[in-house]
């Protein structure tokens, strides 16, 4: 055989065998697509939170349910029928309204042109001896109003003693006392604060300033009125007194020497 002939032979031989080859080689890969399915957890319901938190409860304040009417209303009588006669004590001392000055009397405040003028004029002396007077004159009428303002303090009602007892105010009692009482005890006090004046001689005094004011050339006269003026004025301050022994009975109930002030007025 030729050298060309075989070689062509061969190339022959070749050409139909790579098919085969390539088809041995070649291996296709089939891919696999693993599908996973994801689970996921349910979780419980949260509640929800409340929108407002809930309303405090109000301070429960201790009420003294085993405490009558009647015994509310001998405590609170006997709290200020202590507190008066201890304010007429204080008033009706010398001094007890000169030198308290809570509840010192001044000098008219209608008639205080006259007091100045007379300053002026060298007439001071008159003006002071005239105010030591008038408040001396509320402390001898001190003296005698205890029967008065106890008999405004029975007149208290049992519906008054329940709301006054448990009061927060320290006074509560005395101002209550003051509105119901005051106007009539100024009218049943009057005479004794006019007899007062007379004999302290401020009603003199006073009567002496004015008519000097008045002989003052080219100034209109006064006539103002004494006793009305001294009489509320010595009212209010007794009421300032008992008002202050209020406070401290219901400060310290137990050191007043009573079990029902103990019991109506204790924590």
């Amino acid at each position: 055989m030729t050298p060309l002939r075989t070689l062509i032979l061969a190339g022959a031989l070749t050409l139909a065998t790579a098919p085969l080859a390539l088809a041995q080689t070649k291996t296709p890969v089939k891919k696999t697509t693993a599908t996973t399915k994801k689970t996921t957890a349910t979780k419980p319901a949260t509640p929800a939170k409340p929108a407002t938190k809930p309303a405090a409860s109000a301070p429960v304040i201790p009420i003294k349910l085993s405490l009558s009417s009647e015994e509310a209303a001998g405590g609170l009588r006997e709290a200020l029928s202590q507190g008066v006669a201890r304010a007429v004590a204080l008033a009706g001392q010398t001094d007890g309204f000169n030198a308290n000055a809570d509840i010192r009397i001044p000098f008219p405040p209608e008639a205080e042109l006259v007091a100045a003028t007379l300053r002026r004029l060298r007439a001071g002396a008159l003006v002071d001896n005239f105010e030591v007077a008038l408040n001396r004159a509320a402390e001898t009428a001190a003296t005698q109003a205890k029967p008065i303002f106890l008999g405004a303090v029975q007149n208290l009602t049992l519906q008054d003693a329940l709301t006054l007892v448990t009061s927060k105010e320290n006074d509560a009692a005395t101002t209550l006392l003051y509105e119901k009482t005051a106007s009539e005890l100024r009218t049943a006090f009057q005479p004794t604060v006019q007899q007062s004046l007379e004999q302290t001689g401020a009603t003199r005094l006073y009567a002496e300033m004015v008519a000097r004011y008045n002989k003052i050339p080219l100034v209109t006269p006064l006539t103002p009125q004494l006793v009305p003026y001294a009489t509320e004025k010595t009212v209010d301050g007794l009421f300032a007194l008992i008002a202050a022994e209020e406070g401290r009975i219901r400060a310290n109930p137990a050191a007043q020497g009573s079990a029902l002030l103990k019991r109506v007025f204790g924590k």
